[in-house]
């Protein structure tokens, strides 16, 4: 066999290894980041406890650090957290009080008054807008107080935007404006034609149901500008092709992460120009780490390539915004907008009922009770919506109401005997395929699931937004799907069964805010009602969660690894120093900078080693090893 000499040697070396699977390839980078890691470790200079040894030690030649990773148990950081979170006494606004009873505690927070307009505060008016932007907005007179507040920044700049402001603030319109600034830089001013090959939008949204509403919306609302908006979901994939020829794609962050984390797939995702991230407060959810990869990943390729990506996260109403928008490279003087919940379009009063009989039975029947008292206050006058957590429970829920209500004898409070509604409702009864729909649809009560057929959840939908039906019981997908608002808004129980980890486990923040986000019909009420029915334990949590006390704290301890071997694959990851530097593009580091204790470190950890080295160092350490 023919020897060749060591330069052919190492070419031929190199090649196979350009042939490497990428599964090689990541075995490769990963070995190498396990053993610079071991190696961080046996360079030790074995000067004691950090605390004691002062300002962090680092090679003379390479300025990298010296010390021994310490060993993390991040399970146990994760758990620490979840724990600190509730453990603060949220602070209510002026006019709440507690109201004890036998077996339940009821805390009642009052609407706050609307603030009153600034001396120089004018709302946009569309007619005052550029003639080219005026089509998206067609059907509306003028903007409202967020949207006019943000409107110079978001059409006519291109800064960075972070938007926190109460459900139901038209939000949607401000991304809207955004979309029209991208679209504006690549249409030609004589002849008003846009060149659709130089761009793409991303508009990630949090949910399924979201995305294929945010499509039809922004369909509907650009169709004078050429332009295509295409789903991009786990239901809905696109060819190459139809990636080429869509300009504005909605997908969700796990699948948008998918996308971005395939190198051959560049090409595209090299054209997105502007990013919107909906929900960001997602990031205090289990599903945050992928946001948080998703946004390190766009705010490093904007620093490896040049090309400016502009970042707009549009959010609710939380306590560390400031936090959020350092996260997405937001300036806080000109990119930063924030409005509390005096902004809502329709002011909230808050209930929170926490219950505190123990066994199950019994807990059932005292949560029915409630839930008819409730009802019964605003009966005749206002329609109910009532949340549950299962299909079988809608059906359930509704019965008993009834059924207390005809013991009770005050049916007659929902539908007068001589009520046009009573006969609308018998009339379309008969209509209905559901035998629980036959049987609660005559007392004006209605159920709603995805369980339903179509043309029955349409009929529901209709019979409840015209007024005929007065008390709605619905699984969480009514919340997410069809915009139904009602004066009061019931959520019954705050747990869910989570299949994957086989236990009950608490409703997410993002859930909970799109629901009682349904209270209050804009045009028809001067307030809205939302009412939470919880365990006396998690008390504490909602109120600090709906009152804007619970800060937005990174999730991504618990998916690290996952994270960490992405990027491995990607390529953006090559060695332990790189994996510390990408560590620094996340959420989690903002949030070590602002709370060390709550990520396991000590107070005063700032004071010798600013930048957290010592500690990115430590977590892709124990991550690799």
């Amino acid at each position: 066999m023919l020897r060749l000499g060591p330069e052919l040697a190492a070419i031929l070396e190199q090649l196979h290894a350009t042939r490497a699977s990428a599964k090689e390839r990541q075995k490769i980078v990963e070995k190498n980041i396990r053993e610079e890691a071991r190696r961080l470790k046996d360079e030790s200079g074995g000067d004691g406890d950090r605390a004691r040894r002062g300002l962090v030690d680092r090679d003379v030649d390479s300025g990298w650090l010296k010390s021994q990773a310490q060993l993390l148990d991040l399970d146990s950081i994760a758990q620490e957290q979840s724990r600190l979170l509730v453990s603060k006494k949220c602070v209510l606004p002026d006019g709440s009080y507690r109201h004890p009873s036998k077996g339940y505690e009821e805390i009642h927070v009052p609407a706050l008054k609307p603030r009153p307009f600034d001396p120089d505060e004018r709302l946009v008016k569309i007619s005052d807008m550029p003639e080219w932007a005026q089509p998206a907005f067609r059907g509306m007179n003028q903007l409202n107080r967020v949207q006019s507040r943000v409107y110079e920044t978001a059409l006519f700049r291109a800064d960075n935007i972070l938007l926190c402001a109460p459900t139901g603030a038209g939000k949607t319109n401000v991304a809207v404006l955004t979309i029209l600034q991208q679209i504006a830089l690549h249409m030609n001013k004589e002849d008003g034609s846009i060149n659709h090959d130089d761009y793409k939008i991303v508009y990630v949204a949090p949910m399924k149901a979201l995305v294929a509403e945010v499509v039809g919306n922004l369909s509907n609302r650009l169709k004078e500008y050429g332009v295509t908006v295409r789903e991009l979901s786990g239901d809905q994939t696109l060819t190459r092709q139809q990636i080429e020829e869509t300009q504005i794609i909605v997908t969700t962050p796990e699948k948008w992460d998918i996308i971005t984390r395939k190198s051959g797939d560049r090409t595209y995702t090299q054209l997105v120009k502007l990013l919107i991230i909906d929900e960001i407060h997602l990031l205090h959810d289990n599903r945050g780490p992928v946001l948080e990869s998703i946004v390190a990943r766009t705010v490093r390729q904007i620093e490896t390539t040049k090309d400016h990506i502009r970042l707009v996260g549009l959010s609710a109403t939380l306590p560390n915004y400031e936090d959020v928008a350092l996260f997405l490279r937001v300036d806080l003087k000109r990119g930063l907008f924030y409005f509390d919940n005096s902004y809502r379009p329709v002011p909230l009063s808050q209930q929170y009922i926490g219950i505190m009989v123990r066994k199950p039975l019994q807990r059932f029947q005292l949560m029915n009770d409630l839930c008819y008292e409730k009802v019964m206050d605003v009966a005749g006058k206002h329609q109910v919506l009532i949340f549950v957590h299962s299909r079988k429970e809608t059906a359930k829920t509704a019965r008993a109401i009834r059924d207390t209500a005809l013991a009770k004898d005050t049916l007659g409070r929902f539908l007068k005997e001589d009520s046009a509604s009573r006969e609308i409702l018998t009339t379309h009864t008969d209509l209905v395929k559901s035998n629980d729909l036959k049987d609660l649809l005559p007392y004006g009560f209605a159920i709603h699931h995805a369980g339903l057929n179509r043309a029955d959840r349409q009929l529901v939908e209709d019979l409840f937004a015209d007024g005929h039906v007065q008390v709605l019981v619905s699984t969480a997908t009514l919340a997410w799907g069809v915009n139904l608002p009602a004066h009061t808004v019931i959520i019954k129980g705050t747990q869910i069964y989570d299949p994957e980890k086989g236990a009950w486990t608490e409703l997410s923040p993002l859930d909970v805010m799109q629901m009682l986000g349904r209270a209050g019909r804009p045009q028809f009420d001067s307030y809205g009602e939302g009412i939470i029915i919880t365990g006396h334990n998690e008390l504490q949590y909602y109120l600090s969660l709906m009152n804007q006390q619970l800060p937005i704290e990174s999730q991504f301890v618990s998916k690290l690894a996952d994270q960490l071997n992405a990027e491995i694959v990607l390529g953006t990851v090559q060695n332990a120093r790189e994996a510390c530097n990408w560590l620094g593009y996340t959420y989690l580091y903002i949030r070590m900078l602002r709370n060390p204790t709550l990520y396991g470190l000590e107070a005063d950890v700032l004071k010798r080693d600013i930048t957290l080295e010592e500690r990115r160092a430590d977590l892709v350490s124990i991550t690799s090893l």
